[in-house]
């Protein structure tokens, strides 16, 4: 069984060319973070290289970028100094966010989530979020899911995908592959608020809030 650990090395030992391959934001959480209302301190959580980082820095007053993999880190620091955004680095674990609570305003935590190894880990890390959040901010959580073409299952798994190096080594990396319905659950059950949820290609996209009483709740579901 896989563990954090196993995870973060995996990843350290992927990072230069896991972080080639993604260049570009994706268009949800584009969307996201410029319907956003400006804020003073965004959060990409399971940062990689920064990709999602660099458009939080656009939107706050201060960036925080945490990744479990230093290999990743070193690759956010690269693309910060190559496209002059500025972005504070911290190498932490999701399911114990190193921040303290009601910190930040606006943050991304996208296709992280699905590595952590275990339920309780994943529980955990919702929780982290919702403890870091301020009263009024949101977060968009997102993961790979049953939904996507890939796969047949439609219940929740465990499973390993192929990472493959130059040269043509073969490196596994360990996903949980949510049900949409199982995810929205997760979330229901954390001490998130979930304010919106949609299918967008095979992902699953909630944006949240820290639960508090009284907030409305809209739900949109969309094919894939």
């Amino acid at each position: 069984m896989s563990t954090r650990a196993d995870v973060r090395r995996t990843y350290d030992r992927i990072a230069e060319h896991f972080a080639s391959t993604r260049e570009y934001a994706w268009p949800e959480v584009e969307a996201f973070v410029s319907d956003a209302r400006p804020s003073s301190v965004g959060l990409d959580l399971g940062c990689g290289n920064c990709r999602h980082a660099e458009l939080l820095a656009e939107r706050t007053d201060r960036v925080l970028g945490i990744d479990a993999s230093r290999g990743l880190l070193e690759t956010a620091r690269s693309r910060a100094r190559a496209r002059d955004f500025e972005v504070d680095l911290l190498q932490g674990d999701a399911a114990r966010i190193p921040l303290a609570e009601g910190t930040v305003d606006l943050a991304v935590y996208v296709a992280t989530i699905q590595h952590l190894p275990t339920e309780a880990d994943r529980r955990e890390s919702l929780n982290e979020l919702a403890r870091v959040l301020a009263p009024g901010g949101r977060a968009l959580v997102s993961t790979w899911s049953t939904a996507h073409d890939t796969f047949d299952e439609t219940e929740s798994f465990d499973t390993t995908v192929e990472w493959t190096l130059p040269g043509g080594q073969t490196v596994d990396r360990f996903y949980h592959i949510y049900s949409p319905a199982a995810f929205e659950t997760a979330l229901e059950e954390s001490a998130l608020e979930l304010v919106e949820f949609e299918l967008s290609s095979g992902n699953c996209y909630a944006t949240v809030a820290r639960s508090e009483p009284a907030r409305g709740r809209q739900s949109k579901k969309e094919g894939t």
